[in-house]
């Protein structure tokens, strides 16, 4: 497929998403935090892309550590979509958030000032998987095309590894993203997309490698729902820092949460636990050209203007 043909397809699939995408609703209050350090805490926040209580223990677990080793007051504040992630980024009512790559340009496109502080060692080389139904009777390929009859389901729809991406790797293989029988489903999370696949209101569907990992590891893998494809790398998952938090906690702020991230190390404890839960073995440096790829992609998109 050509250039111009993969952007008129996707065009048209970002076109279908604006239509029917959901007004995003007010974040929920915060949910946990630590009772280290002093003053107005440091608000953090994620894009909701697991199931709530998976990232309720991930993100009261991370509040903790970097209250200890910080000396800062601590907040993680639960979001009800994506959207609604990079909307509390820019109204500074969230400070430092854990974005996919879209989420993130698109948060540092609309709040100027925005930092981009690490990136965890598998986001640099990071992939979506497409998985199917057993009943489908498919098995492991890098051929997408069979894909394309079948009922077909996305995470969210600005998810860069749930939807953005795969999209693209479809439009390279000659697919349209949006052409599946009675049109894609949007899941919502990658969770959400394994148990639609498992019970068959899909028969496929695209989700981040690293939820596939760790829910295979954990058992927790439906045996109807079977590994098909594998992508290409590209960035991924970052942390943003608002320009607020930094007119609020001081100039060294960047450095300071820098320092804590890179800092993390597997040996010890504390950490091991913080970078298992993320799915890491560290987080490492980052900068913002590292998403020109999804940034050229998202405007073609007109997802981020």
């Amino acid at each position: 497929m050509t250039g111009t043909a993969t952007s008129a397809v996707l065009a048209g699939l970002a076109a279908c998403s604006r239509r029917t995408s959901p007004v995003p609703a007010p974040a929920s209050p915060a949910a946990a935090g630590s009772t280290t350090g002093s003053g107005a805490p440091l608000t953090i926040g994620a894009i909701p892309d697991q199931d709530p209580e998976v990232l309720q223990r991930l993100y009261a677990t991370l509040a903790d550590s970097m209250a200890r080793a910080s000396g800062l007051a601590v907040a993680y504040r639960p979001v009800t979509d994506y959207g609604a992630a990079v909307s509390l980024f820019r109204t500074g009512d969230l400070d430092l958030v854990w974005f996919g790559g879209l989420t993130g340009v698109q948060a540092r496109s609309q709040t100027p000032g925005a930092r981009v502080i690490a990136q965890r060692d598998i986001d640099e080389d990071f992939h979506s998987v497409f998985v199917v139904n057993t009943a489908t009777g498919l098995t492991a390929s890098q051929d997408l095309a069979p894909l394309a009859d079948l009922r077909f389901t996305y995470g969210s729809r600005t998810s860069t590894s749930g939807a953005l991406m795969p999209a693209y790797f479809l439009s390279r293989q000659g697919l349209d993203p949006r052409g599946f029988p009675g049109g894609p489903g949007y899941s919502g999370s990658h969770d959400a997309t394994l148990q639609l696949v498992a019970s068959g209101s899909y028969q496929a569907g695209v989700l981040n490698e690293q939820v596939w990992t760790s829910r295979s590891a954990a058992g927790e893998v439906d045996p109807a729902v079977r590994l098909y494809a594998r992508t290409p790398a590209y960035h991924d998952y970052h942390w943003v820092l608002g320009p607020q938090a930094v007119d609020r906690l001081g100039e060294d702020l960047p450095q300071q949460l820098s320092d804590y991230f890179l800092g993390l190390t597997v040996a010890d404890p504390d950490d091991a636990a913080v970078l298992d839960l993320f799915g890491a073995r560290r987080f490492i440096a980052t900068q913002e050209s590292n998403y020109d790829q999804i940034q050229q992609i998202g405007e073609q998109l007109g997802l981020i203007t």
